[in-house]
């Protein structure tokens, strides 16, 4: 599998994925990162928005599946109960394990499901790795923590050139 931090487009937020164009595409299975992609850090409820966006990927029959690396203890299980989703925590992304792992839970194959987060060297690398479609979105909040912007900016190239080839 291709060993690759290029996204296959880079979106404004998880409520500019059309679930309608998901269907379309074949996909069944949305893989999404926790933190900066469906909350910020340290919230455990989703806004108005994401939780009408999560609604419509219900109604199109795709499900939505937490594939976090969070080490907080209970984060991940605590969002995932209180909106009613599977999860893992610890995924250990960009491992590709944690990717097969959640796909043989669902019963999904790589062809129908993408990876949704905000980080490159994580959850694009992985899904790459994993032969899943990445969709990269811009984060909900970098603020607080000054070795994120860092790693953002290392991220650059790699955004610009996924910006290029959009999957919807």
């Amino acid at each position: 599998m291709p060993f690759s931090p290029i996204p296959r487009g880079v979106y404004p937020s998880v409520t500019s994925l059309d679930p309608k164009k998901l269907k379309e595409k074949g996909i069944t299975l949305v893989l999404a990162d926790l933190d900066n992609t469906l909350v910020p850090y340290k919230v455990l409820e989703p806004s108005p928005e994401v939780a009408a966006w999560m609604a419509a990927l219900k109604e199109e029959g795709i499900d939505l599946f937490l594939l976090s690396n969070s080490r907080k203890p209970g984060r991940a299980q605590k969002f995932a109960q209180q909106v009613g989703i599977p999860y893992q925590g610890h995924s250990g992304k960009p491992k590709k394990a944690g990717y097969f792992k959640a796909m043989e839970r669902m019963g999904r194959t790589p062809k129908e499901t993408i990876m949704v987060g905000d980080q490159i060297f994580t959850d694009t690398l992985g899904a790459n790795r994993a032969g899943v479609t990445p969709l990269l979105i811009k984060p909900i909040r970098l603020a607080g923590n000054p070795g994120r912007y860092i790693r953002y900016a290392a991220e650059t190239p790699f955004r610009l050139l996924g910006g290029r080839r959009p999957f919807l």
